[in-house]
């Protein structure tokens, strides 16, 4: 299960505005900045895509498990008008991961396609912008975001929650969507040199977990 790496030869930069000059480093080598170094280096051999270019890579894997609680089936016809979240459960469901820059800005696509038995393959579509810092928004449709801090802790790409944003004529306005689906969780941990593990959890602070998926990724060049 091997990934693909494209990338396209680079320009001279010096004419290029700033943030396409600082663009010649991959996205989240920015959103680290020194800490980029402390992750594995199967993820940032992952990681590797800038923005303002074509970079595309593509991971298969398998989730060993996709599920969502009794409660949280509930909000997924709500979900599913914004394109989010996954709305069935498996074991051992195989997954391709699509990871496309832009070349006209500093964007990071994604098309997660889940191929459960028995259905059509499910495409989770989501983009990710760098807005500072260590903060990023991942966005799915009509401009509803979630803001995450990004660390890199024992070699992992960890991202924590940070609140739900709706962004309208170019301003995040907040969005109290955590009261109803909690808080989120994702890592992408080293596990060799050619391979990484992935877990993504959303849990409210009363109701519980109310979603939760992992799995296991090849990385070959």
């Amino acid at each position: 299960m091997a990934a693909s790496n494209r990338t396209t030869a680079e320009s001279p930069s010096s004419g290029l505005p700033a943030p396409e000059r600082a663009a010649r480093q991959p996205v989240f080598q920015q959103v680290l900045g020194e800490d980029w170094h402390r992750l594995g280096e199967v993820i940032r051999r992952h990681y590797f895509l800038r923005g303002f270019s074509d970079d595309y890579t593509c991971v298969k894997g398998t989730m060993q498990e996709v599920w969502h609680s009794a409660i949280a089936k509930c909000l997924i016809p709500f979900a599913r008008i914004f394109g989010a979240l996954v709305p069935y459960r498996g074991t051992d469901v195989p997954i391709e991961v699509h990871y496309n820059a832009r070349p006209d800005d500093g964007t990071v696509h994604w098309d997660r396609v889940f191929h459960f038995a028995g259905r059509p393959p499910f495409h989770f579509l989501s983009h990710m912008e760098h807005v500072g810092g260590n903060d990023v928004i991942e966005f799915i449709r009509f401009g509803v975001g979630m803001r995450l801090k990004v660390t890199a802790e024992d070699g992992a790409l960890v991202f924590r929650d940070a609140g739900y944003v709706w962004r309208m004529f170019g301003a995040d306005v907040p969005l109290p969507l955590g009261l109803l689906l909690g808080r989120a969780y994702i890592e992408e941990r080293p596990v060799d040199a050619g391979h990484f593990s992935m877990r993504m959890t959303l849990t409210h602070p009363l109701l519980g977990e109310l979603f939760r998926y992992r799995g296991r990724f090849s990385l070959n060049d």
